[in-house]
This record gives structure tokens, C-alpha cells and sequence, in this order.
């Protein structure tokens, strides 16, 4: 797998086995899509995997992102692709990355509870699950999307995604084959 754009273009990067990783076009076209808004973001990537979605963000000008997962084979794999890139230390600071390894709901509930708020929240949940829309239901209820922050999801073309949840509204959906992308910001 391999960064698109920005400043880390063409750095491979590895992912578990265990995954299904955000295929490199379905990557670039979000972030063309969210375009110049991602530089100097706070991004947090749920269900982050091997990490592509938020090392993609960090290479493209974000200011940080948070990586969560519940896996610890992804655990694993996002911290060596960070230390791959040079994006994490011993000190963790002042690099853009941290690593959080826990169920998306408990990390939700917890950022909630430290007031953390997002600029972009990127999510790639295992497909058939129902994980896309009840995580899209706990952003809603939970707090940490700042007021002009874009929530994307990818989720399977089977996996039908409302309109809206609590004060989140869906901007916009695309379509790469069988995989689709939803885009929801604050009303």
C-alpha cells in the first residue's frame, strides 16, 4: 500500500493481514474530496487498521491525528508505519501521531469525556457489521466533531446510511465499485 500524496508520496506502508485495507483510488478520491480543509487539521481515525487513512491525512498537512483501533495486530502495524515515516518517538511529542488501542465506541465515549474535539474524524469499519451506522449514531450523541468538522465513512454499497444522526447530515456519498463513501458535517 502506498501514500498518495503530500509529503510521505509513494512511502509504502504495511498493513495486518487480518484487514481490508482502504484501496490507494478509494484514498485519494476522499481526500481530494475534503481537499485543502485537511491541512492543519485534528484528525482521528477509527477502526484506523494499518493506519492509511490518517498517515495519509499527517502527509497531506493535517496537524495530528489520533489512530484507534481494537486489534492489536493493527496496534502494531500503525506504530511501525509511523515509525517507518518518522511521525513518532520516545517522547511522542512534538510528532502528530497518537495511538490509541481500543473499541471505537469506549474511545468515542472517553475523547467525549476529555472534551477532545475533531476537525475530521475518518472511519473504515469491517463491512456487514453494522459498525458504519452505530458509529455514525455515537458521533451524533458524543461531542468531539468540531462545529465545521467532516465526518467520512466508507461502508459497503449494502450498508444503507441515514440522512442524518442527531446534529450530523450527510453531505455527500460516492461510489468506487462496491465500496461507498459518506461525507456528514454538523447542520
Amino acid at each position: 500500500m502506498r501514500i498518495t500524496s503530500g509529503t510521505h508520496k509513494s512511502r509504502i506502508i504495511k498493513a495486518p493481514s487480518s484487514i481490508r485495507p482502504t484501496l490507494d483510488n478509494v484514498r485519494k478520491a476522499i481526500f481530494d474530496i475534503l481537499g485543502e480543509s485537511v491541512k492543519g487539521s485534528k484528525v482521528l481515525d477509527l477502526f484506523a487498521g494499518s493506519g492509511a487513512l490518517g498517515i495519509e491525512a499527517i502527509s497531506r498537512g493535517a496537524a495530528s491525528c489520533t489512530f484507534v483501533d481494537n486489534s492489536r495486530a493493527s496496534i502494531k502495524a500503525i506504530k511501525d508505519n509511523l515509525g517507518l515515516l518518522g511521525l513518532v518517538s520516545a517522547a511522542q511529542a512534538p510528532y502528530p501521531a497518537a495511538v490509541i488501542y481500543a473499541d471505537s465506541s469506549a474511545a468515542i465515549e472517553r475523547l467525549s469525556r476529555d472534551a477532545a474535539a475533531f476537525d475530521i474524524v475518518l472511519m473504515d469499519p469491517p463491512y456487514y457489521k453494522d459498525l458504519a451506522k452505530k458509529t455514525l449514531f455515537l458521533l451524533g450523541d458524543y461531542d468531539i466533531l468540531s462545529a465545521t468538522g467532516v465526518a467520512v465513512i466508507e461502508h459497503s454499497k449494502h450498508d444503507k446510511m441515514p440522512d442524518s444522526s442527531g446534529s450530523l447530515k450527510l453531505l455527500r456519498t460516492a461510489r468506487y465499485g462496491d465500496t461507498l463513501v459518506s461525507f456528514y458535517r454538523k447542520d
